[in-house]
């Protein structure tokens, strides 16, 4: 794969929390920083292979900064950092111990469906934000 973006998030494309988070994401980037791939798609999956990491369990969220993964509670915190403003707030929930951190994820992960809904399909990123979408 070519170089990958320096802010990159990898998402569930059929999970419309995921969904949302994703365009929570782009309305508070005016800068248009961050890209995105579904975890499910091509090359999303390549990038996946390319680290090292799973390519068949969705339940995750990962952020890749300048080459450096980061995923679950962490990816959520460090993107809130680099949206930044009163988002930049949010990192203090960094000291708490990311295994508490992640235990919370992880329910949340696995109710996702159930309580926010399930697309038949991955997000169709509209013509002016395809770019922004490998």
């Amino acid at each position: 794969m070519d170089k990958l973006p320096s802010r990159l998030v990898l998402f569930d494309g059929v999970c419309n929390l995921c969904n949302g988070s994703v365009q929570f994401i782009i309305a508070h980037d005016p800068a248009a920083l961050f890209f995105f791939a579904s975890l499910q798609s091509v090359a999303g999956q390549q990038v996946l292979q390319s680290f090292k990491r799973p390519t068949t369990e969705f339940d995750t969220f990962i952020y890749i900064r300048d080459g450096q993964v980061f995923d679950r509670s962490t990816a959520a915190l460090r993107v809130l950092i680099d949206i930044g403003g009163f988002w930049r707030l949010i990192h203090v929930f960094i000291l708490i111990p990311r295994p508490l951190r992640d235990l919370i994820y992880n329910i949340i992960a696995r109710s996702r469906y159930g309580l926010f809904g399930k697309r038949d399909i991955c997000m169709v990123p509209t013509p002016d934000l395809r770019a922004r979408f490998l």
